[in-house]
């Protein structure tokens, strides 16, 4: 399968700390759903940052759709992660200020592009908030919130979706929906998804489980399900 997004001998280190990618070579498939795990300071979300290029590599490559992310300079490099790339956090990153509406266009607005109007109605409609366009974030409970990031990042038509820790801040419930949303986009829109994540039950939702430990991928697993993962997490804790 074409690569979309790929890392070539990826290092990072940060003053002061420990390595946080050390020679990292990863990618990630077209059209697929890999969750990226690992314990607190294994390089999960910067490998995540690197990759999405909201962090420089101190070497290695980052190629978005063959394009070598590393050697850009801004706002070539801005450009690229506006036209190609969505993304969804833990803490929402919404703006309290503006409608549901307004933030799922705001992405749009601010890389000068005029937005696609009708297919983020049928974005809020797939994430089931049609209807509630007009309310702001603070109304909202925290699974409609991140259902209003997913749209936000989906609103672009990305080819690539960022995720780290979607569902952390969200109930089983709520969490659920998001993980089945982003199922969905893989499925039906042909994004490519790659999510930091920290629950096995979520990372049952990928295609592939990619394990970090000091920096390192130190295993991988296709067709993850909560037990194997689980399983795999128990291993590399124990290393």
């Amino acid at each position: 399968m074409t690569s979309i997004v790929e890392l070539v001998a990826v290092s990072k280190h940060y003053p002061g700390g420990p390595t946080a990618l050390d020679n990292v070579s990863v990618a990630f498939a077209a059209g697929t759903f890999a969750a990226v795990m690992g314990p607190s300071g294994s390089g999960k979300s910067t490998l995540l940052h690197c990759a999405a290029a909201l962090d420089r590599p101190d070497s290695g490559q980052v190629l978005l759709a063959g394009q070598d992310l590393a050697g850009l300079r801004e706002p070539r490099l801005t450009e690229a992660r506006r036209r190609r790339v969505g993304f969804v956090f833990q803490q929402y990153n919404l703006m309290d200020s503006l409608s549901v509406w307004h933030n799922v266009l705001l992405p749009q607005r601010l890389a000068g592009a005029r937005p696609d109007k009708g297919w983020a109605r049928e974005v809020l409609r797939r994430v089931g908030l049609a209807g509630r366009e007009d309310e702001r974030p603070a109304r909202l409970s925290g699974g409609q919130r991140q259902r209003v990031a997913l749209a936000r990042a989906l609103a672009g038509r990305p080819e690539v979706i960022f995720a780290d820790e979607p569902t952390g801040a969200l109930d089983l419930a709520s969490g659920r929906e998001v993980l089945a949303l982003l199922r969905e986009a893989v499925d039906d829109l042909g994004t490519t998804v790659v999510m930091v994540t920290h629950d096995p039950a979520a990372a049952g939702w990928a295609d592939r489980a990619v394990f970090l430990a000091d920096g390192r991928i130190v295993a991988e697993l296709a067709a993850p399900t909560a037990e194997l993962v689980a399983a795999h997490m128990t291993a590399v804790i124990a290393r």
